[in-house]
């Protein structure tokens, strides 16, 4: 079975840093993208960034470009959100998910393309 598990959320001031972790395992393909969303208390959950496994495309959506950064480890079973210059409109639940085939445009513009997601983590800023 396919798992994620997000992990590094926490209470950072504006302006400051975070790195979010999505650990992924199950999968028995080298080729799936793995995107990291978020929702924020009554908006609908909304695409950051997703990144291909595959050949390492990523995707930035308007929110997340400049300011944030995606990058896996060497196994590729780890993604990283590298969050700076957070702002108060950062705050929400933040959910890693991922499905098959390279294609970061195609699953960030949708969270309801992707079919396996973890749990989520909190990010709260604080002004």
């Amino acid at each position: 079975d396919v798992q994620l598990q997000a992990s590094g959320g926490g209470l950072v001031q504006a302006g400051g840093s975070l790195r979010l972790s999505c650990a992924v395992s199950g999968f028995t393909t080298d080729d799936y993208t793995v995107a990291w969303f978020r929702q924020a208390p009554g908006k609908e959950r909304e695409g950051v960034s997703c990144f291909s496994t595959f050949n390492n495309n990523t995707y930035y959506t308007d929110s997340a470009k400049g300011r944030f950064t995606v990058s896996p480890n060497s196994a590729k079973n780890t993604v990283y959100l590298q969050m700076s210059s957070l702002k108060p409109d950062d705050t929400a639940e933040y959910y890693c998910g991922a499905d098959v085939g390279a294609r970061p445009y195609y699953y960030c513009s949708g969270y309801g393309r992707i079919r396996y997601w973890g749990r989520g983590t909190q990010v709260t800023v604080s002004s």
